[in-house]
């Protein structure tokens, strides 16, 4: 999407991949007629005619005065991911396309993890002879302090490996900074504790000028989910939390002026929320 202004912000959306994902695949109540009854306002943005959701993997370059912010760097290359699809071995021009848009890794002061999941750590770092080595050299890199305790004591591999080749090499090169949840950057960023699908996964706040968004990470990962709430994640580390929370920021925001970037929405990736019945749905710009 062109960059989105927020008062003295400007928000813009460098994509790593986006397409096509079985419902099923990511959530498991989402059967095909569950999903359907939804086609009205989902498709043809976040729906396919095969019934498919349309997602993206991308990340978010909040521009401040003084200050540019990546929130999430997405999966990133060379990385072993156990030779499992969709992020083992990757070869993409994320790196290229956010230097394109005026982005180059030396420009970047700030890294914004909403959570430890792979394809939200993996540009952290780069393959450069052999080694795992920064790709912001200059950024310092925010990690909540519950997140970071709960995946260092995690056991298993496929986390492990992702903490090894993405996360401590940040920590060991001293560009690291553990910070509460409720973290403020500064007066018009952010972020808000958002847990359940990991335990120390976080939201980011944006306010300026009047004008306010917010960054979901993976509190969601389809619009869908603002529909039903109740719908959670294979991924989600505590479902039932996740569903409250899901649930808290839908009632939180519905109807009201902050915009909602979702961090795994297919484009448009701004909308906001509206009640609908006793739920939700996503109203995006130019929607019918």
């Amino acid at each position: 999407m062109p960059p989105m202004p927020l008062g003295r912000l400007r928000i813009s959306t460098i994509v790593e991949r986006a397409g096509p994902t079985r419902p099923t695949w990511l959530l498991p109540d989402a059967a095909p007629e569950a999903v359907e009854r939804h086609r009205g306002w989902l498709a043809p943005r976040f729906l396919d005619e095969q019934g498919r959701f349309l997602q993206s993997i991308h990340t978010f370059v909040v521009q401040a005065p003084g200050l540019t912010a990546l929130v999430d760097t997405c999966v990133g290359n060379d990385k072993d991911r156990g030779g499992r699809p969709p992020f083992h071995m990757l070869r993409t021009g994320f790196l290229d396309d956010l230097r394109t848009a005026g982005f180059p890794p030396e420009s970047i002061d700030l890294v914004l993890c909403t959570h430890l999941h792979v394809d939200h750590v993996g540009w952290n770092t780069r393959l450069v002879a052999g080694r795992w080595v920064p790709t912001f050299p200059r950024a310092r890199h925010l990690f909540a302090r519950r997140e970071w305790e709960h995946w260092s004591a995690e056991r298993d591999e496929a986390a492990r490996r992702v903490m090894a080749d993405s996360v401590a090499p940040i920590v060991d090169a001293g560009l690291a900074d553990l910070v509460e949840m409720d973290h403020r950057i500064s007066d018009e960023i952010w972020l808000e504790p958002t847990p359940g699908h990991t335990p120390g996964h976080v939201s980011v706040r944006l306010r300026s000028g009047g004008a306010e968004a917010v960054i979901t990470g993976d509190l969601m990962h389809h619009p869908v989910q603002i529909a039903e709430p109740q719908w959670g994640s294979h991924f989600d580390s505590d479902v039932e939390q996740a569903r409250k929370t899901r649930r808290a920021f839908c009632e939180r925001y519905a109807d009201g002026p902050v915009a909602v970037l979702g961090t795994h929405f297919h484009h448009p990736t701004a909308g906001r929320i509206v009640r609908h019945g006793d739920t939700w749905r996503l109203e995006t710009p130019g929607a019918a």
